[in-house]
């Protein structure tokens, strides 16, 4: 009888209530139409031959190139600062926390203007480096990259910061007890016990800048085999080619996912 009991009142709790039922199915409905219609209208006999054509392997090249390269200067420069966030104790780090997550929330248009003002020609970097070293980042490949790595390090900086507060530091304390430099201890302890983390940090961060769109056409332009990505490629063939524009929108599906699946047992343990 006793047993009967928790299992009849985790049956209630599983129940739905009527009212939510409505509202459940038309947002669900919502979200998953837009998606089975892009299936329906793909043109699946074709998607070989289009997945051929030279301006898609280009962008989608340039594409993933691109996106690898944001993520390594994610990591490179993302991991200390989630660092410095998470075992920082200094002024003003609530503030220097929402500067760095500012990107996650901020119009990409308006990163890709902010770029522009600090990198262009007349801007404050901009300026030195073209009257210095005669080199002009706007409109560019280095563009790309820049504006995919804006937008997608806060990503990478949020997990990896979680990661770093969830380890337990008594193991830091330990190895630092047993003699342990400060880089030893970060390289050898810290970096092992969050890498599901940063892993997670990055996968997430690649996709954002996979798919990273106003950042980039208003700081690097579109301009095919130099800086048009998968989704600059989307938005200029949606204009006289739907069918391409399909083809890449199911590329990127796909590898939302992938990158879904890849993390799904991080929810999951979330849940």
């Amino acid at each position: 009888m006793r047993n009967a009991m928790p299992a009849k009142r985790n049956r209630q709790r599983r129940r739905v209530p009527a009212a939510l039922l409505v509202p459940a199915a038309a947002g669900l409905a919502f979200l998953i139409l837009p998606l089975a219609g892009l299936l329906a209208r793909a043109p699946w006999t074709e998607l070989p031959a289009r997945l051929a054509e030279p301006a898609m392997l280009d962008a989608l090249r340039l594409s993933l190139v691109t996106a690898s390269l944001a993520t390594a200067l994610s990591l490179l420069f993302g991991v200390p600062i989630a660092w410095l966030l998470a075992r920082g104790d200094f002024p003003g780090r609530s503030l220097l926390r929402a500067l760095v997550t500012v990107p996650l929330v901020l119009p990409p248009v308006v990163g890709g203007v902010a770029l522009l003002l600090v990198f262009g020609r007349s801007g404050i970097v901009g300026t030195w480096l073209h009257e210095r070293f005669d080199v002009t980042i706007p409109f560019s490949t280095t563009a790309v990259v820049l504006a995919m790595t804006f937008v997608s390090m806060p990503f990478l900086v949020v997990s990896v910061e979680g990661a770093l507060r969830g380890a337990d530091v008594r193991f830091e304390e330990a190895a630092a007890t047993l003699g342990a430099g400060r880089w030893t201890v970060f390289t050898h302890v810290t970096l092992p016990m969050i890498a599901p983390g940063v892993l997670a940090g990055a996968v997430l961060c690649w996709a954002r800048a996979l798919g990273e769109f106003g950042a980039t056409i208003t700081f690097a332009g579109n301009f095919p085999g130099r800086t048009q990505t998968m989704p600059l490629a989307v938005y200029l063939a949606l204009q006289s080619d739907l069918e391409a524009a399909i083809v890449l929108s199911l590329i990127l599906l796909a590898v939302s996912v992938a990158v879904l699946a890849s993390l799904r047992e991080r929810w999951t343990a979330v849940a």
